[in-house]
């Protein structure tokens, strides 16, 4: 590990003399790709540095106790000595981390499907309440959020609901969100008090804008259509809403969101690649089919990431044994710590899978 952090830090300077070099700054393009290589690898550069300096100073120390005899003064070089020894190990485990292979698409933008469940009209209640959740934790985050298309009932539920958000960083955010997310609560239309058991499912996907997936005109079937409101009421009397048919995979996207045509085509395209761009990274670890299942399931009750109970106020994530006792503040986007606690849980997993191999 640190002969490959040492090659890291040779690169780090070398980039850090090319983004002065008046040939490199004459082209903006190069420039830009080099000061992010630079600013990636900044983080583990600091923290090798700091790796270095603690066992610069165990080395000083260790020299020191060779040749002193003040009891006073040997105490404070073993503390020192000591001290570095569990800090080195607390730095490597922090390098181990910074070193895992990085996702690409942690810095991109995300699309959030919601999708009611098990339960009838509370599932498409609840459904709406993670949406409210998802904007409220996003706009936390000064990310931007844009509906893609969304299905209302007549009586105002969300059957389904998809979204984008926008912001750097927002996929890292919401990666982990993926799953059967379950809530058991006393409906406001439940008479005898009774607790009920309803679902909602959440796929999570990256924005595939930047990506090269190939559409191929003949595979695409384009249906224009009239965008509807809740109740069959029209947004508008234009065919502005559009839906696209991948053919060859029988991926489907609609987007009603604007009234313009051009731009929902716009937004479906890049909805449809972002499907697409998870169809086909799918396949090449399984069964696209299953990877599906394993992300979002049926809305069966049995396949749940997390609960969120209302009488007991809490939320657990069942992947990492995660409870927290304040579900009224998670319900209004404040989710983050869970969030953090998963994307350590991935971290350690990763690491556990490297040293296994």
């Amino acid at each position: 590990m640190i002969e490959r952090l040492k090659k890291i830090k040779e690169k780090f300077e070398e980039l850090t003399k090319d983004l002065i070099d008046p040939n490199i700054l004459a082209d903006m393009s190069i420039w830009q790709k080099k000061s992010k290589e630079q600013s990636d690898l900044a983080p583990i550069v600091e923290k090798y540095d700091e790796y270095v300096k603690v066992e610069n100073d165990m080395k000083d120390a260790e020299e020191l106790l060779k040749t002193e005899t003040d009891q006073e003064m040997l105490a404070m070089l073993n503390d020192e000595y000591y001290s570095g020894k569990d800090k080195l190990k607390e730095i490597e485990e922090e390098l181990k981390i910074l070193l895992l292979p990085k996702d690409e698409n942690d810095e991109g933008n995300v699309i959030v499907e919601i999708r009611a469940g098990v339960g009838g009209d509370e599932a498409a209640i609840f459904a709406g309440d993670l949406y409210r959740m998802y904007t409220m934790y996003a706009d936390r985050n000064k990310f931007k959020v844009e509906v893609l298309d969304q299905d209302i009932g007549e009586n105002g539920v969300v059957k389904q609901i998809n979204f984008m958000v926008t912001g750097k960083g927002a996929y890292a955010k919401f990666k982990f969100e993926s799953g059967v997310h379950r809530v058991q609560r006393i409906p406001v239309t439940e008479s005898s008090g009774r607790i009920h058991t309803s679902t909602a499912t959440v796929a999570v996907l990256p924005e595939a804008k930047n990506i090269q997936i190939e559409l191929n005109e003949k595979d695409l079937q384009i249906d224009y259509y009239r965008a509807g409101g809740a109740g069959g009421q029209h947004v508008n009397k234009t065919e502005s809403a559009i839906r696209i048919t991948h053919l060859p995979t029988g991926i489907i996207v609609q987007c009603q969101d604007e009234r313009s045509q051009g731009k929902n085509k716009e937004k479906a395209i890049n909805w449809l690649k972002s499907k697409l761009y998870d169809y086909y990274q799918s396949q090449e670890d399984s069964a696209y089919a299953e990877k599906r299942k394993n992300q979002v399931g049926n809305g069966d009750r049995c396949e749940k990431i997390r609960t969120y109970n209302y009488p007991q106020s809490r939320v657990t994530d069942h992947r990492i044994n995660m409870t927290i006792y304040s579900l009224e503040n998670f319900m209004n986007g404040d989710i983050g710590g869970m969030g953090e606690a998963l994307t350590i849980a991935d971290q350690q997993a990763r690491l556990a899978q490297i040293e296994e191999n």
